[in-house]
């Protein structure tokens, strides 16, 4: 069903393309659990970035996900002071498992690795690495090597199950 707003729903279309290449990256056919991994692991990166790092980042969120990226943040307490990947993990496995109806325990590491694959494929690169130089290194180590084959997914022509109206 189409909202009858095109920039709503061409953004509603292009948040399902992101969830379907998240729940493929993840080996998962349930876009609900994509989106508390995605929502997650942003959330984690958001506040390990300073201020003006994590606003571009967000301009290149497609707006239903920019709007769920922003959703509780206060930029005044950011960056974290503990800034380490145990308690970055920590944090990202705290609150995935906090996410109604997926308290199942998982690994965050490699949820953090799916969603950053994610954003390797839609980020444009140097944004990626503007983000990854603000990261201490253990926490960078989490991203896909540049020299890795990010897959391409399909677009919106190949996937008649992308929309949902």
């Amino acid at each position: 069903m189409s909202t009858g707003i095109r920039n709503l729903d061409n953004a509603i279309q292009t948040t399902n393309i992101w969830l379907r290449d998240l729940d493929r990256i993840m080996g998962w056919d349930d876009r609900a659990k994509s989106y508390a991994a995605l929502r997650t692991v942003l959330h984690a990166l958001r506040d390990e970035l300073m201020l003006e790092e994590a606003v571009d980042l967000a301009a290149q969120l497609p707006m239903i996900l920019r709007g769920m990226y922003y959703e509780g943040w206060m930029p005044s307490k950011t960056p974290r002071r503990e800034r380490n990947l145990e308690a970055f993990l920590q944090r990202v496995a705290k609150n995935y498992m906090q996410s109604p109806d997926f308290g199942d325990e998982i690994d965050a590491s490699w949820l953090c690795s799916c969603v950053f694959t994610l954003l390797s494929q839609y980020v444009s690169s140097g944004e990626i690495d503007d983000v990854k130089s603000m990261l201490t290194g253990d926490l960078q180590g989490l991203w896909p090597e540049e020299s890795e084959e990010i897959r391409d997914f399909g677009s919106i022509e190949d996937d008649s199950d992308t929309m949902f109206w």
